[in-house]
């Protein structure tokens, strides 16, 4: 089953050009990372991606054309997105936040109270995203980062096999980016993985292919090392033009 392919995809906004013709292929089990500058079209290709962008061209997930597509439908065909603000329960521990995710058939009281069993996908995810630890603790007290793997850990009891992660680092501390790159090459052992990113030390520590958007078109493309030798992306990413000898 194929990966991610995008096809001259365009997102136009009362006539403005948010998203102009980009093509992209993302092969399974890649970290694939898409950096720019902010209005590149970074997040509005993942929201047409996802559908809550309406878009033209072609996407499809393995064998599934996505455009068009309800929201709720591209989530059930394993494409799951997180977004800057973690949304989770905040009142619920995580454990419960994890059940609802899960879409467990489990009365609302039944979530208040602490379970004797827990299913193996949701004991699984919790290790996977390290919180078993702090399974019973209320969603709201736990750090900025562990929100952000609890969100990923939902995505994980939906079946998600693509996992689409807009900015997960933002505003985490060093520890946490660390355990966050971390996370993603334990996810690529079986998932795709597509982050949309500013913190360039997290990238070249973690990333294993680079897309660069400038302008809502794809500037270049390539490994970490490649991408940061281009001169294009040198001057429109990193704000300075390079000197020809």
């Amino acid at each position: 089953m194929s990966g991610l392919s995008v096809r001259d995809l365009r997102v136009v906004f009362d006539g403005f050009v948010a998203v102009d013709g980009v093509d992209l292929d993302v092969p399974r089990g890649d970290v694939r990372f898409i950096i720019g500058p902010n209005g590149a079209g970074k997040t509005t290709l993942v929201d047409a991606i996802t559908g809550l962008a309406r878009a033209t061209g072609k996407v499809t997930w393995g064998d599934h054309d996505l455009l068009g597509r309800k929201v709720h439908r591209i989530a059930r065909l394993g494409v799951g997105r997180t977004f800057q603000t973690a949304t989770v329960f905040e009142e619920l521990t995580v454990l419960q936040n994890l059940d609802i995710a899960a879409g467990w058939a489990r009365r609302p009281l039944t979530l208040l109270r602490r379970r004797k069993a827990v299913p193996p996908e949701v004991e699984k995810a919790m290790e996977t995203v390290r919180l078993s630890a702090v399974r019973d603790r209320p969603a709201g007290t736990l750090a900025h980062g562990q929100k952000q793997w609890l969100e990923i850990g939902m995505l994980l009891v939906q079946n998600a096999e693509l996992f689409l992660l807009d900015e997960p680092v933002a505003g985490m501390s060093h520890d946490e980016r660390d355990a966050t790159g971390e996370l993603l090459g334990r996810l690529s052992e079986d998932h795709t993985v597509v982050v949309i990113e500013h913190d360039m030390d997290f990238l070249r520590r973690f990333a294993r292919t680079v897309t660069v958007m400038h302008a809502g078109r794809k500037l270049a493309e390539g490994s970490v090392a490649e991408v940061q030798a281009n001169p294009r992306v040198q001057e429109v990413y990193l704000g300075h033009a390079v000197q020809e000898a």
